[in-house]
């Protein structure tokens, strides 16, 4: 991308390398610089193919007018220093402000997440189809933009985008919408660094600095979140004594300075005090649940976003009962960005199960088996649905 400025040619020359990549290295042996290798091959795909379209363009052109290279190279761009970490910078790009939201964070998590069109289409909660014309579009609009981080005058409009992204990619990474694993540890990593590094540009941002803490506060569960063969283990259920009380302390300590230096709380600053009260609690007995559904309620002030009120129903479970949360859960399910998810059956299983009709629960965990594409949540939803009776 420095040297070109097509991201789709771009990507397109990266993904040939990596198919040259999978065929040659078990045959000939794993380079010295693996990464080193791929820039290179990617380089000359990328190479070929430009003086190939040059040739073409030349051959059509009648009169014979010359194209000059550089009408397709930006070798001022070429050298990035030895230490440099592109990705917060293709992070940026992906976010530019010709871009609607709804094409900046789709285009930023299948380049700098990693996920597939459907991973996206899901968190997005529409058809795969829609989701792969507006990543297309999307790389179309942002082809021969500067390669570069955004000025500070650039950087708010850019921001609430990043933060999104980053936001998803780490929740796709702890929670994985699909396969054989819970969680995909290299998204949550990759997450968690580029946040850092954002919080290190801008230490004073308080969104980012609750983000860092969100992050480091949910990750620190991450060993006790799944049994030996891989099984999900609720968060009621989990050893805390597995959980990482370095990452719960830097995150409590984050999420206190966000807190207490502005009087103007964003999600993710809710959202990272949320996961603070969860991981200071010593059981889920003791956790301060009035505590949390005020969290949340302030939350849904703010954000809207049906899942939050999924997790508001949880805590009003806690605090008022199953009647309380089910008229909760039903105000979150009327909403049509979640028509079909497994989660609102899910839930409604499990609130029919504290309420005391067995059957029905049994019933809605099976539903919410069947429409999950996560091998582990179907699983633990079967098992809870095989502890309950027919009818």
């Amino acid at each position: 991308m420095r040297r070109f400025g097509d991201f789709g040619a771009a990507e397109d020359a990266v993904q040939e390398a990596l198919i040259d990549a999978a065929l040659q290295w078990p045959r000939d042996g794993r380079p010295d610089n693996p990464p080193g290798w791929l820039i290179r091959v990617a380089h000359r795909r990328m190479t070929d193919h430009l003086r190939s379209e040059i040739a073409r363009r030349r051959r059509e052109d009648t009169e014979g007018t010359h194209i000059p290279r550089d009408r397709f190279l930006s070798p001022a761009a070429d050298a990035p220093p030895a230490d440099a970490d592109d990705t917060l910078m293709l992070l940026f790009l992906c976010c530019h402000p010709d871009l609607a939201a709804s094409a900046q964070i789709p285009l930023t998590l299948r380049a700098v997440g990693g996920l597939t069109t459907a991973e996206i289409a899901t968190a997005f909660l529409v058809p795969e189809a829609t989701m792969a014309k507006r990543v297309t579009r999307a790389k179309q609009k942002i082809k021969g933009s500067a390669f570069r981080l955004p000025a500070p005058p650039e950087l708010p409009e850019r921001l609430a985008a990043v933060l999104h992204v980053l936001y998803l990619i780490f929740n796709e990474g702890y929670a994985s919408t699909a396969g054989e694993s819970l969680q995909r540890v290299e998204l949550t990593t990759e997450a968690i660094r580029l946040t850092r590094l954002l919080h290190r540009m801008l230490p004073d941002d308080h969104e980012v600095t609750g983000l860092l803490a969100l992050m480091l506060l949910t990750d620190a569960r991450r060993a006790a979140r799944t049994g030996p063969a891989g099984d999900l283990v609720p968060m009621a259920e989990q050893d805390r004594s597995r959980w990482d009380r370095d990452a719960i302390a830097e995150g409590v300590a984050l999420v206190s300075k966000a807190l207490t230096s502005t009087d103007r709380f964003g999600p993710y600053q809710l959202q990272a005090a949320i996961a603070a009260v969860h991981d200071e609690a010593d059981s889920d007995a003791e956790t301060d649940w009035p505590q949390i559904l005020g969290l949340y309620r302030l939350l849904a002030g703010i954000a809207d976003n049906p899942m939050t009120t999924l997790n508001q129903a949880v805590a009003e479970l806690k605090v008022h009962g199953p009647a309380a949360a089910m008229a909760t859960l039903d105000r979150a399910a009327a909403d049509p960005r979640l028509a079909g998810h497994y989660r609102v059956d899910g839930l409604r299983a499990h609130l029919l199960e504290a309420s005391g009709d067995l059957p029905a629960a049994r019933e809605h965990y099976l539903r919410a088996a069947k429409a999950t594409s996560s091998r582990p949540e179907r699983e633990y939803l079967t098992r809870k649905a095989a502890g309950l009776p027919e009818r």
